[in-house]
């Protein structure tokens, strides 16, 4: 639509010519081509038929043999290139990538696509391309055919990746919000894009495709940048924090709404390019039915194996490749298409592991970086120092930036959304750099006449517009703590709101209790949750295999990492995608591979990152066929006792009993019966409060049992057993009724919400000490097929009272640990629940 930049428009003008020079040397061939083939038709007429014949396919082999030496000398080196394209395009590549290396530690703060950004710049006409002999080098005759194909690879490849890493469920549950923050920038900047496309078309003259030119000027300053905001985002580890989440999911709907808007205006302009439309709709439908199968097939067909083969997986981008080269071919961008593709490619199985595994690190360490750093190459700041010019770009700067701050603080004020998320919001959205970058420099027809003079204008908007926006939102997400804030326990963490978990395992026998409990929490619609699963491998002293890359299977291994974990690698994935099939529930896996000495500070640092609210851990026992516990790993209980200390959220230890214990509730026939025990203080609390999410289940039944003292001087014994100063005593006191009336707040909240209404029984036994307790215990131990009890941290209480005697995990606490022991004869299976100690008060109010 446009012509390219400085840099590019020098090697269109070298092109041209090539073009020239090889149009003369053509115009020779066939003059002589000519005066052959008028001989031979002299000749003929004497000649017979089978040699007319023969001679006319002599010809058509020389042709072919000549066409294929003009295209493959045209693709590797034109006579008046001084460097191969080829390598001068690789060292670029390499260029970008070590200096916006270096750029990134230097300004690690301000965020990765600002410091490849600025490599770009580096490397382009506004610094070193400024040196003749760098600028011969860089920039050359066959050099741009070579920048738009690893442009076009590096656009179709991410956006795939966008595509397939997109949170579904996320998206529908928050369409409405997202669509009105993304569209309120966009339609204002529509609003005023109006007086802006008068001024520009007055200066620059615009007499000729004039829709054209409005549709450009409205895509810049609308269009956000979603690439570059993903990599924002993620840098700054905001991509798990709802502020993240939802600004990186409105950039995405504003940039493939304006996609989908300039192509339905584009396409209605003719008929031709309406059928074009049409077409590449049905190509890209019958790709994304064509893929489900696909996947189907391959994952059946690699059923034993870890991973897909990489010839399948090359079937898999051979189909996006020829897909994108289609839709770029008859004038279409294949950005919509490409996200497509990976937005409606089947999530569980081993092909999407598969293509997740090759693609993000490509995409995120290689792909990425040279895109924005091609961005920045194309600028040239000497274009920008002409008055008018200047005036120009700072004035398309400040409208584009100011209609996404008003039209966003106004779509946020309606949502009632803080300012200062909205003011993080307006930013992010502000970046540019994908769809109106490949609009600027798409080619431009002969009656845009405007098209040289705009070109360079429009380019210096966009990069220097993100120049300056990147810095400012890395500022705004490095300063701005309360936007990252997220709830660490369950129990100020509203029941309908999304739950965020980690469930940990070590062995393919972890796997089954731990998707039941993400299958129990997520049987509500309403009350979505998050899911994380990681799979805890020791650090091996040495490789276990010492095959070098070449040497392995197809699709067997791809690194070193992936050799730790053995067969409990496919085993894990192959019960978990099971349970994706079965559920529809996607479970994130990742793989911990550290040492036992320090995997706990991993885990913790992991579920920081994830911003958990809760992780589940497995017990170190497990039980036999005779119904006794069991010793597997003795590593896992001293890991369990370090997570508990330092985990920055609840933590949940989850005793498995097998097939007489909790069963997975979707899809069982019948309804499993589930026991809460709530003696009092914040863990039992914390159980209550996950209680709340599994009762939602169709498939389960909740009761809650809560032990009440019978004696009737509770606070004497407390007092004796606490102190015998009078401050101390004053202070016990004190702690204690607080502490009660907390419980007895909770638990009434509770049964006037989920009993009063039938959701959940509630039973109360008034018990005198811990025989009691042990007694009432043992009544209720073949009911339940689970049983949830919190931690402990009660205080000195009457209803334990003697039941530390056999104590033998304290992880448990006294109620858990006594529950789990071989002596109690529980069918049911145990959670036990310990609720996170924070070092400051949570915000909020408690809603229960």
């Amino acid at each position: 639509m446009t012509t390219k930049s400085p840099g590019t428009k020098v090697l269109h003008q070298k092109a041209k010519g090539t073009e020239r020079e090889r149009g003369e040397g053509e115009t020779e061939v066939s003059k002589e081509r000519k005066g052959k083939k008028e001989s031979e038709s002299y000749d003929s007429s004497s000649s017979s038929i089978t040699s007319d014949v023969s001679l006319l396919f002599k010809l058509l082999d020389q042709l072919v043999i000549l066409k294929t030496m003009e295209a493959t000398q045209q693709l590797v080196c034109q006579p008046v290139d001084a460097f191969n394209p080829l390598i001068t395009t690789s060292f670029q590549v390499f260029c970008i990538l070590v200096i916006s290396h270096i750029f990134h530690l230097l300004l690690k703060p301000l965020g990765g696509p600002f410091a490849q950004l600025l490599a770009g710049v580096v490397v382009g006409p506004t610094l070193l391309s400024r040196i003749n002999k760098v600028k011969d080098f860089f920039i050359q005759a066959s050099s741009a055919k070579y920048y738009q194909f690893f442009s076009f690879i590096c656009r179709m490849l991410f956006m795939f990746s966008i595509g397939l890493e997109t949170d579904i469920p996320y998206l529908k549950r928050n369409i409405r919000a997202l669509s009105i923050v993304a569209g309120g920038g966009s339609i204002l900047a529509c609003i005023f894009g109006g007086p802006l496309f008068w001024l520009l078309s007055m200066v620059f003259r615009v007499t000729h495709e004039r829709f054209a030119f409005y549709l450009l000027i409205l895509t810049v300053l609308a269009n956000s940048a979603s690439p570059i905001v993903i990599r924002m985002i993620s840098e700054s580890k905001f991509d798990t924090a709802d502020l993240g989440r939802f600004a990186l999911y409105c950039a995405l709907i504003n940039e493939m709404s304006c996609i989908a808007v300039f192509g339905a205006l584009r396409s209605f302009t003719s008929f031709s390019r309406f059928g074009c439309a049409i077409l590449v709709t049905l190509v890209t439908v019958a790709l994304i039915i064509l893929n489900k199968y696909l996947s189907y097939f391959f994952n059946k067909r690699n059923r034993k194996n870890r991973f897909v083969s990489n010839s399948e997986v090359f079937v898999i981008l051979f189909l996006l490749t020829s897909l994108s080269l289609f839709a770029e071919s008859i004038g279409y961008t294949a950005i919509a298409s490409c996200f497509l593709l990976g937005l409606m490619f089947p999530r569980q199985g081993k092909t999407a592991r598969t293509l997740l595994h090759k693609l993000t690190y490509a995409v995120n360490t290689f792909v990425l970086p040279v895109y924005f750093g091609y961005t920045g190459f194309q600028f040239d700041l000497s274009t920008v120092f002409d008055k008018l010019t200047l005036a120009l770009t700072v004035l398309i700067i400040l409208v584009s930036a100011g209609t996404k701050i008003v039209g966003t603080f106004a779509a946020c004020h309606y949502l009632k959304i803080p300012w200062n998320e909205a003011l993080i919001l307006s930013f992010l959205l502000n970046l540019k750099g994908n769809f109106d970058l490949l609009l600027i420099n798409s080619a431009p027809t002969p009656e845009m006449v405007w098209a040289t003079d705009v070109h360079n204008l429009l380019l210096s908007v966009v990069v220097l517009n993100t120049l300056i926006t990147g810095p400012v939102v890395a500022i705004l997400l490095n300063t701005e703590e309360s936007c990252a804030h997220y709830p660490t326990t369950l129990e100020i963490l509203n029941p309908e709101s999304e739950l965020r978990m980690l469930a940990c395992v070590y062995i393919p026998r972890h796997v089954s209790g731990h998707v039941s409990l993400i299958s129990a929490l997520g049987g509500c619609l309403s009350a979505p949750i998050k899911p994380y699963l990681v799979h805890l491998v020791e650090l091996p002293k040495k490789r276990k295999s010492k095959l070098m890359y070449h040497q392995l299977k197809d699709g067997d291994q791809f690194s070193d990492e992936e050799e730790y974990g053995g067969n409990d690698v496919l085993e894990i994935n192959d019960a978990v995608d099971s349970f994706t099939s079965e559920t529809k529930i996607l479970i994130q896996q990742s793989k911990l591979v550290s040492s036992f000495l320090t995997i706990n500070e991993d885990l913790c640092n992991g579920a920081e990152d994830l911003r958990v609210s809760i992780i589940f851990l497995p017990f170190h026992k497990h039980q036999r066929i005779d119904g006794k516990m069991e010793n597997s790993m003795e590593e896992i209980r001293s890991i369990n006792q370090k997570v508990i200390r330092h985990a920055p959220c609840s933590v949940g230890i989850f005793v498995d009993r097998g097939q007489t214990g909790f069963q997975q509730p979707h899809g069982s026939p019948s309804v499993q019966n589930i026991a809460t025990l709530f003696f009092g203080g914040p863990d039992d609390r914390e159980a209550l409060a996950c209680s709340k999410r599994i009762l939602m289940h169709s498939q389960i039944s909740l009761t809650v049992i809560r032990f009440i003292p019978t004696t009737s001087s509770r606070h004497n014994s407390w007092i004796n057993d606490s102190s015998h100063k009078d401050e101390e005593v004053i202070m016990a006191i004190s702690n204690i009724g607080t502490e009660n009336e907390i419980d007895n707040a909770f638990v009434e909240t509770f049964y006037n919400r989920y009993v009063a209404h039938d959701k959940a029984g509630f039973v109360e036994k008034h018990v005198r000490d811990g025989l009691e307790t042990v007694a009432a215990l043992r009544e209720i131990s073949d009911m339940y097929s689970l049983f949830i009890v919190g931690k402990g941290r009660r205080g000195i209480s009457p209803l334990t009272t003697g039941m530390s005697d056999w104590e033998e995990c304290p992880e448990l606490g006294l109620v858990g640990d006594l529950l789990a022991s071989s002596e109690m004869n529980i069918n049911g299976s145990i959670l036990v629940i310990q609720r996170h100690q924070h070092s400051e008060t949570d915000r909020g109010l408690l809603d229960v």
